[in-house]
């Protein structure tokens, strides 16, 4: 007779990443070792475990599985209570049910662990099979359709599985037991690379022609996880020079991967931080300090490379036989387009650029683009969340349930509510133009669908021109409009689990202010609801509106012209040299007759008067090239800055005239641009240590998108911690526009709360 300790029964509740990542079968073991009995099963809103043994053992089976869960899962909470004991005799996993509109978090798409590339050299039917995973890794996000997460609602539901992979797949014991997208060279998906009009499936021939192709300086298109791809030699000038041509992309840096960590070591300095996140199951993009040179047009002269490591059975395929360690990898699209997904729109789209296209035959559900990342202050910090983080949720401290945010018009992010979660999309990028709007409008619909939202709230930004906007408009919901600055903190805020007065220090390019005028330089102190100014950079005309974004140089002129009316001109001035004298006429016409001039604060314009005055960048290629140009010029040893005036606004006559006197004087630029960077490092602590001062506030909250600037933030964030603030800065969620959409949920989810 069984003694009753060992009838003690319990519920367990799981809720977090739990499903994908070969979870039940933990559980499934976990169990068999302490001698349960019971069932473990998959629901839309977690997992749920009753176990029935010792209870010691019982106990002690519950602590283990946070501490012992699978690397990729995460586990939010977990809670259990005591039922009635049933007459279980096994442990079982039994059918996934779907239960309510409550949903699991879905898993990120995970890179290929180290037991498949075991695998993929010795099991017989998986030997250099290119779609090789196991509940451990391999595609999640990128082809599921509809929860719970089962073979039927994902993209993989038209391969029947072989005998082999069916036995597997229904095996507890086994690492591939319930993996959904399981498969191998007899039922899975297959490449097929076309090659002057002819199709090749073979891979070993695939593989053969893409490494010569490669070798050679040709361009080749590779179908990846979440999307196409580009790829040719990082250090073939001529190759790389073709692909910027072909793709319309004249100035902004290409993504590279190299074969493995060691050969990267030989490019860039790879610190521990660096390795630990570059080998991590998410594989993003690195921004690293390059060491030696990859061909020129690779970073168009920067001293910083992205890079990557492989995360796809194809990457380790193709660099085992390809002679060169690194190779360019940038998405498969026309510059500012959304990356390509359909093998059709590929062969269209791409074929003209490429010499070679690489396809596969399983359909990508859900888009994704490289998450890309940087380290400062040896913290991680990301600047682009996609690939290997979506959809994983933010868990936040406010019931956010049924408010889409839109976000804003650049690098765009939206965001759904569910529960005290805040999903946020991938990457969408600049809402300019209809391919992208339709990525927007279609990922929306997707997300509704695959987390059960119908909402009920809309949250959006409060320029009327952006196109999140006016879709927040033809939405015919309650609506809450909500400024741009005032969400870039709030993310920050909900980031970590901020709901108090915050000093907030907001720099970025561009953001409708209250009185129509164009933010971006802003100092505030808010809380989740409302905001007060404090002061902010002193107003400045932005000749020609937009057109001054991708032109620097104008607002030189514009800063110039204020402090030193026409007078500059005879300054002698280098980057005058390539302007014409009509342009610049123009520009004092439409300023003294306020002719599509509007008044901007803003950050990234006074960056890119500065990198225009330097001579650094006159014209830009791409979004926030000027002030990354600036920053990739400066000498980090000097301490030196230029005066400033702090009124009721802040003032930058005397930095300007400081500026020109060193330009005059032949100062080099890195030592400009340092002072130039020391000047806006020592604004934001006078101004944030006289608001602490007035207010008694200690929490101060950076966030916008010139807080990418990896000098400003490591000086700004050590000297405010000296002196005794507690600093909150962006980690996880882009400090850019694409955490803008989490800042105007909790805001919007504030504002109801308080309305109740």
């Amino acid at each position: 007779m069984k003694k009753a300790e060992d009838k003690y029964t319990v519920r367990v509740y799981v809720k977090g990443l739990v499903q994908g990542v070969g979870f039940r079968p933990f559980i499934y073991r976990l169990a068999k070792k302490y001698d349960l009995k019971g069932w473990v099963e998959n629901r839309n809103d977690g997992v749920v475990i009753e176990v029935k043994g010792n209870k010691k053992f019982v106990e002690k089976f519950i602590s283990l599985i946070k501490t012992q869960a699978p690397v990729a899962s995460n586990i939010v909470r977990i809670f259990s209570k005591e039922i009635k004991p049933e007459n279980f005799s096994d442990f079982r996993i039994i059918k996934s049910k779907n239960t309510s509109n409550e949903i699991t978090d879905i898993s990120p798409d995970i890179a290929i662990c180290d037991e498949c590339l075991k695998d993929m050299k010795t099991q017989k039917n998986r030997i250099n099979y290119p779609f090789i995973n196991c509940t451990n890794c391999g595609p999640r996000f990128t082809i599921i359709k509809d929860l719970p997460y089962d073979r039927e609602k994902t993209t993989m539901s038209p391969f029947i599985m072989c005998e082999s992979c069916a036995a597997e797949y229904k095996d507890i014991l086994d690492r591939r037991f319930h993996a959904q997208p399981v498969a191998c060279s007899v039922c899975g998906p297959e490449y097929e690379l076309i090659y002057k009009g002819k199709a090749i499936n073979d891979l070993q021939k695939i593989l053969k022609i893409v490494c010569e192709l490669i070798e050679a300086g040709k361009i080749i298109t590779i179908k990846g996880l979440g999307g196409f791809h580009i790829a040719c030699d990082a250090q073939n000038e001529k190759a790389v020079k073709r692909l910027r041509k072909a793709k319309n992309r004249d100035g902004k840096p290409f993504a590279v991967m190299f074969s493995d960590i060691e050969n990267l070591k030989n490019y860039a300095i790879v610190e521990d931080l660096h390795a630990s996140l570059l080998q991590s199951w998410r594989r993003p993009i690195l921004l690293l300090n390059e060491k030696k040179r990859l061909a020129p047009d690779v970073n168009v002269g920067f001293d910083t490379i992205g890079v990557m490591l492989p995360y796809m059975p194809f990457h380790y395929l193709l660099f085992e036989k390809l002679n060169i360690p690194v190779i360019v990898l940038t998405s498969g699209n026309i510059s500012d387009e959304p990356i390509i997904i359909e093998n059709k729109e590929a062969k269209k789209q791409l074929s003209g650029i490429s010499d070679a296209l690489l396809i596969y035959n399983r359909e990508i559900y859900n888009r994704t683009d490289d998450s890309v990342e940087m380290v400062i202050n040896n913290k991680e910090r990301v600047i682009r969340r996609s690939r290997g983080f979506v959809p994983t949720p933010v868990e936040l401290k406010i019931n956010v349930d049924g408010i889409l945010a839109t976000g804003a018009e650049l690098v765009n992010c939206f965001c759904i509510g569910k529960g005290k979660q805040a999903i946020i999309s991938q990457h969408i990028g600049d809402l300019k133009n209809i391919e992208t709007l339709e990525f927007y409008t279609e990922t929306i619909e997707q997300f509704k669908k695959i987390f059960r939202v119908k909402p009920t709230l809309i949250a959006c930004d409060k320029h009327p021109d952006y196109l999140s906007t006016k879709y927040a408009n033809d939405l015919e919901l309650p609506k809450i409009q909500i400024q741009h600055h005032h969400a870039h903190i709030a993310s920050c805020m909900a980031e970590h689990g901020l709901d108090e007065k915050v000093i907030g220090v907001t720099f970025d390019g561009v953001g409708l202010g209250d009185d129509n005028k164009i933010w971006g330089g802003e100092f505030f102190v808010c809380d989740l609801n409302a905001y007060n100014r404090i002061t902010h950079f002193d107003y400045i005309p932005m000749p020609g509106g937009d057109k001054a974004t991708k032109n620097p140089w104008r607002m030189a002129v514009s800063f110039l012209y204020k402090f030193f009316g026409k007078d500059f001109l005879n300054f002698n001035l280098p980057f005058l040299k390539d302007i014409n004298k009509k342009d610049i006429d123009l520009l004092f016409y439409a300023i003294d007759k306020n002719i599509n001039c509007p008044l901007t604060s803003s950050a990234g314009r006074l960056f890119d008067a500065v990198a225009a005055l330097t001579n650094i960048c006159t014209h830009s290629t791409f979004h926030a090239e000027a002030p990354m140009r600036l920053e990739s010029v400066l000498g980090d040893n000097y301490n030196e800055y230029y005066d400033f005036e702090i009124m009721k606004t802040i003032n930058f006559d005397k930095t300007f005239k400081g500026i020109v006197d060193d330009i005059k004087s032949g100062i080099n630029v890195s030592l400009i641009s340092a002072k130039f960077h020391n000047t806006i490092i020592n604004i934001i602590f006078t101004v944030v240590s006289d608001i602490r001062k007035n207010h008694n506030i200690n929490n101060v909250v950076l966030s916008g998108g010139s807080f990418q600037n990896r000098y400003i933030l490591k000086k700004i964030e050590n000297l405010l911690k000296n002196n005794g603030f507690n600093v909150f800065s962006h980690k996880s969620i882009p400090t850019n526009d694409g955490g803008i959409a989490l800042g105007q949920l909790a805001i919007a989810a504030k504002r109801r709360e308080m309305a109740l």
